[in-house]
């Protein structure tokens, strides 16, 4: 089962945004996207969350067309944390939470164990009677994440895969929740699910992501393992500064910010 794209392409208005993009996102393992401002990363997260209507293409989720599919099915299958939350009005944290639970028939007991058992995972226990908005940026971001893993809690469900799509998802964390997070979300998709993540963290994307999207100006550049994807040349271009990849001891890549120097 998996996320495809095949030859996506999209307009926002008269400016096109993606252009033929194709991509593969197996379940079971945690895809990473990546790439500089503006490479289209969202835009095409917002296409395979159904949240966008392709120009041209198709986009699939577990075989079937994300157009085609409707909204409470989809709810089903995927969840999705955005960049950004608003709320302009005062909600509990447990309310909040909450919002993921609409489709799941449990009675009010199960759902209140199941709400505390989310805000544990992303460190949060205790948290459930606070208001959202007296929270800090980051602690406001992993309850829109206990948000989205109370929807598709389990990670395969009756039809098969769930899906995490999570834009950004450590951009407003300290170091440890972000591997927090970065280790909830691998834990999820061996367990079976499939998790989506665009990054801007390279060195998480080179611990934790099995596969990778690297984007720039609407096209995808590279796919495939954070070994094939993460080169010197690949990223340089990709980003315009010469950027230069390290390996550590253990399997994978890392990047060291001293390395990078601004191209020309």
């Amino acid at each position: 089962m998996s996320v495809c794209a095949r030859d996506l392409r999209l307009r926002l208005g008269r400016a096109p945004i993606l252009h033929g993009v194709d991509l593969t996102a197996q379940a079971g393992r945690l895809t990473a996207i990546i790439g500089p401002n503006g490479s289209g990363k969202t835009s095409l997260m917002r296409v395979l969350t159904g949240e966008l209507a392709p120009h041209a293409g198709e986009a699939l989720l577990n075989g079937a067309p994300i157009a085609r599919q409707r909204p409470e099915m989809l709810a089903r299958r995927r969840a999705v944390l955005p960049q950004q939350s608003a709320l302009s009005f005062p909600f509990t944290v447990a309310e909040i939470v909450r919002i993921g639970l609409h489709s799941l028939a449990a009675g009010e007991a199960e759902r209140g164990a199941l709400i505390r058992a989310a805000l544990a995972q992303v460190g949060l226990p205790g948290h459930a009677g606070r208001l959202y908005q007296e929270l800090s940026g980051g602690e406001q971001q992993r309850v829109q994440l206990a948000r989205a893993l109370v929807q598709v809690w389990h990670p395969v469900g009756e039809d098969g895969p769930c899906w995490l799509f999570l834009d950004e998802p450590v951009s407003s964390l300290d170091i440890a929740h972000q591997l927090a997070v970065m280790r909830l979300a691998e834990d999820y998709a061996r367990r079976g699910g499939g998790v989506i993540a665009v990054m801007h963290d390279l060195n998480l994307t080179a611990m934790f992501a099995d596969h990778v999207l690297l984007m720039k100006d609407g096209r995808a550049r590279a796919e495939g393992s954070p070994a094939e994807v993460m080169t010197d040349r690949l990223l340089s271009e990709a980003y315009g500064c010469e950027l230069r990849v390290s390996h550590t001891p253990r399997e994978g890549v890392w990047l060291l910010p001293q390395g990078a120097r601004l191209a020309g």
